[in-house]
């Protein structure tokens, strides 16, 4: 999702060299184009209970192919490898690494390096697997909406600061697709924090590029040094507001075939992100909780639905009301599409049988019914006019009962309640935490007008939020928000930083933790607020 920012103008791409260097100001330019050895640290993912997935990215001399082998010990003088692997990788994979390593011993931390033919090794980098049978609290940083043009990760060095997380998560939007001038604009971007390639990534090579330029960042590269991430894509990956057959921010009459720019986008995330090829899965907490990944943006989901030109008649009022009482409904309207749905419901159904009191579920985009408050006119005045447009029609949407964001859930109702429903029937207990929206939020989702689940939605690591295009006081954006919306319980919408989750036998809890800034590199932060869901109780405490 992308509020401030409207349609881009047609861009050049495609092609790139050492002129790409000459972009003034690029945070570690240098170090993205034309070095050997290994380039961007390493990074792991995919936890297990007894596994575990290493990354690097190395690049011999030559430029062609590297037979990489990777060590894991649990001193960091690797005295005593546990275990070993090796991975032949070249240009036809950016020249990246992903080895699996087995073997390893429940809820313990380990180091581990790659050793390249000549020797030399990587930096070593500290991972842990997922807890085997244990109860112990479990604790994850949660991110979404990482845009470097906005300013610095700061999000990323206060998590890195801390000791007490066992693993990350990143929901989506890991970067922007979009050319360095349009989001942010000139005017919004921080100096020094400008991305490669110079215009919008479309195809292969813009991809690779990009993940080697966001991938230069030191507060990053410390995040993936020090502790095991769990991934999923949302839309910026490949293009805004994307779908199976296209995305907005994507021409098919001047930048190709949407299906050819699709499969770039995926394979240049497999190739530098530590995920394994899996669409969807499911990681067990040891007898704490089971924790899917979904994916919900380019397999399946239908086109979102465009409210817009129901304004464009006489009687947009009625027009709305006809939305909503038909296409609005259809239940062939999906976001994960009936194969995903299917698994998703048997392997939460698995997760309770199995004792596991809590089925935590990502998702790219929140699921909590969110309407534009009757008073959301008051908030306007000095506001862009892109957000006053988009105030203006959520408030003439929410008379006819509709949601202001059609790309989340709200788009997508009947399969919204199928996922509710199944989580009532389940009889476990749902968390949804999820991203997307670049502000924080905290809601009771309820189904059939029963408690089906909590969801802690969070802001964005720099993306810019409802302040961006709202001069309102951010606190009377939020009460507002809330007062209109019964499943909202909190939410803030003006500042920048990641969620902090923990998961014990009885309870789940939730940090939303503030940075201080984005416009200048520093890693402090507080939580801003707190949230807590007790075992069996279904709303928030």
């Amino acid at each position: 999702m992308t509020f401030p920012v409207s349609r881009r103008s047609v861009l050049a791409t495609g092609m790139f060299g050492a002129g790409a260097l000459a972009i003034p100001g690029f945070l570690h330019a240098q170090g993205v184009i034309g070095l050997t050895g290994f380039t961007h640290a390493v990074a792991s993912g995919e936890p297990g209970a007894d596994s575990v997935l290493l990354w690097t990215r190395y690049v011999p001399a030559g430029g062609g192919a590297a037979e990489l082998k990777v060590e894991i010990a649990e001193t960091a003088d690797f005295a005593r490898p546990v275990t070993t692997g090796a991975q032949v990788t070249g240009p036809w994979r950016d020249h990246t690494a992903k080895i699996t390593v087995d073997g390893l011993q429940p809820g313990r931390s380990y180091h581990f390096r790659f050793v390249a033919p000549d020797g030399s090794f990587s930096p070593v980098g500290r991972t842990r697997t997922l807890p085997a049978d244990g109860t112990r609290p479990w604790r994850a940083a949660i991110f979404s909406c990482s845009n470097i043009g906005y300013g610095f990760f700061n999000a990323y060095g206060h998590a890195v600061a801390r000791d007490d997380f066992d693993c990350t998560i990143h929901l989506g939007d890991y970067f922007y697709e979009y050319a360095p001038d349009k989001y942010p604009p000139a005017k919004d971007a921080v100096p020094g924090r400008v991305p490669l390639p110079a215009g919008e990534i479309i195809h292969l090579a813009d991809y690779r590029l990009r993940y080697a330029s966001y991938r230069a960042d030191s507060d990053l590269q410390a995040l993936h040094i020090k502790l095991p991430m769990i991934a999923q894509w949302d839309d910026h990956e490949s293009a805004n507001d994307s779908w199976e057959g296209g995305a907005e921010n994507h021409s098919p009459a001047t930048e190709g075939d949407w299906n050819a720019r699709r499969a770039a986008a995926i394979q240049a995330y497999r190739e530098w992100m530590p995920v394994s090829d899996e669409p969807w899965k499911a990681y067990d907490i040891g007898a704490l909780a089971t924790l899917f990944r979904t994916e919900t943006r380019l397999l399946a989901r239908t086109e979102q639905p465009d409210i817009a030109p129901l304004f464009e008649g006489t009687d947009p009022a009625s027009a709305l009301r006809g939305f909503r009482d038909g296409a609005w409904q259809d239940p062939a309207a999906t976001m994960m599409g009936s194969q995903q749905e299917s698994w998703l419901a048997h392997a939460m159904a698995t997760s309770v049988r199995s004792g596991r009191p809590w089925q935590v579920v990502g998702f790219g985009t929140i699921m909590g019914d969110t309407e534009m408050p009757a008073d959301a006119g008051a908030w306007l005045g000095g506001s862009t006019d892109r957000a006053r447009g988009f105030v203006e029609r959520g408030i003439a949407a929410a008379k006819a009962g509709l949601p202001f964001n059609f790309d989340g859930w709200g788009g997508y109702p009947a399969a919204r309640a199928r996922f509710l429903k199944g989580a009532q029937a389940g009889g476990g207990n749902t968390v949804v935490i999820s991203g997307d929206s670049h502000n924080a939020w905290a809601y009771d989702l309820a189904q059939g007008g029963r408690p089906a689940a909590v969801e802690f939605a969070g802001h964005s690591v720099t993306s810019p939020g409802y302040e961006g295009g709202i001069a309102a006081d951010p606190k009377t954006v939020a009460a507002s928000l809330v007062r209109a919306n019964p499943e909202l319980k909190w939410c803030d919408t003006s500042r920048r930083g990641y969620m902090a989750l923990t998961i014990a036998a009885d309870r789940v809890s939730n940090d939303w933790i503030m940075v201080d800034t984005v416009k200048q590199r520093t890693p402090r932060g507080r939580v801003g607020h707190s949230a807590t869901v007790m075992r069996d109780r279904r709303v928030i405490a």
